[in-house]
């Protein structure tokens, strides 16, 4: 399950840069198709977390990274939808920022330490 997690996570951070950039770039149509799909890996990151979250038998640190991950895709789609929307975006860049990397201190130091 972990492997199936970290390749959600990674096509869910890909499509948030894609939709991200169709937005900048004023491609509306196809930032809506891309923007649907994400949210679709949102789904699929947090279930594979939830999973791993029991794996971990809710462990501390690991309900701290899932807390701190559903704050990491909260804020990319705030991102997304303010920006469409023409709206302050800087403090949940700042955010995006903060939670990025503590999900991956929690990610790759912490829980590493309790491997499953």
């Amino acid at each position: 399950m972990l492997h199936a997690h970290y390749t959600a996570w990674g096509l869910t951070l890909i499509l948030f840069l894609v939709s991200y950039y169709f937005m900048r770039a004023g491609k509306g149509k196809a930032q809506n198709r891309v923007h649907m799909v994400l949210r679709l890996f949102y789904i699929l990151t947090v279930i594979t977390g939830m999973f791993l979250v029991v794996g971990y038998q809710f462990w501390g640190p690991s309900i701290v990274k899932g807390v701190v991950a559903l704050w990491l895709i909260f804020s990319m789609e705030m991102i997304l939808v303010r920006g469409k929307k023409e709206k302050t975006i800087w403090p949940f860049w700042l955010q995006f920022m903060f939670a990025f990397l503590l999900v991956i201190f929690y990610g790759y130091s912490v829980l590493h330490l309790y491997q499953l």
